[in-house]
């Protein structure tokens, strides 16, 4: 589910942090990070394994991450640029429900084992992932958030797509009804 995680992630920080200048790039990396991660590592081993949530989808992991954030970047400018990556890491474990699977979320301090899936090979897993609805829906309600700020960023424009590939920042007002709040 990358869309629906790009998607999501980001319109939940905008619209929580209201802040027009973060780095977007950042945050979607960190959004998309622990299936970029754990999936291939959970597909080969899935025989042992059992699951493609791995370590990376840890509460402890995250931690790890955003407390090694705030000791290795100084308060201000960098801090706020490597922040975004911890935050899409928390929002991904959010939506991904990860509290269904303590063994997981937990992991090591539960042990050593993580959640195990109800699938018994990798192959009947994506066929139970491709063919659910929820997936779909959530796939396309992250395009939608996306192709919306894009349009609204000027995205057509080569510029506004340079502008965002070279800073992450893109010119949509946060705001329901399109204007920026007052500050």
């Amino acid at each position: 589910m990358l869309l629906w995680h790009l998607g999501a992630t980001t319109a939940l920080t905008r619209y929580t942090f209201r802040d027009e200048r973060m780095d977007l790039r950042f945050l979607m990396l960190g959004a998309v990070l622990p299936d970029l991660i754990d999936t291939p590592i959970g597909l080969i081993f899935y025989e042992s394994l059992r699951s493609v949530r791995l370590f990376t989808h840890s509460l402890v992991l995250a931690g790890l991450l955003m407390t090694w954030i705030v000791l290795a970047t100084r308060r201000g400018r960098p801090r706020k640029r490597w922040m975004p990556i911890a935050i899409g890491v928390l929002i991904h474990l959010f939506l991904d429900a990860m509290w269904a699977d303590p063994e997981t979320l937990w992991w090591p301090i539960l042990g050593f084992d993580f959640s195990s899936n109800a699938a018994t090979s990798a192959a009947e897993l994506a066929r139970g992932v491709f063919s659910n609805p929820w997936v779909w829906g959530g796939e396309v309600a992250g395009v939608a958030y996306l192709a919306t700020l894009g349009y609204r960023s000027g995205f057509a424009d080569r510029r506004a797509r340079r502008e965002f590939f070279a800073t992450g920042v893109v010119s949509a007002p946060i705001g329901l009804s399109g204007q920026s709040p007052p500050v």
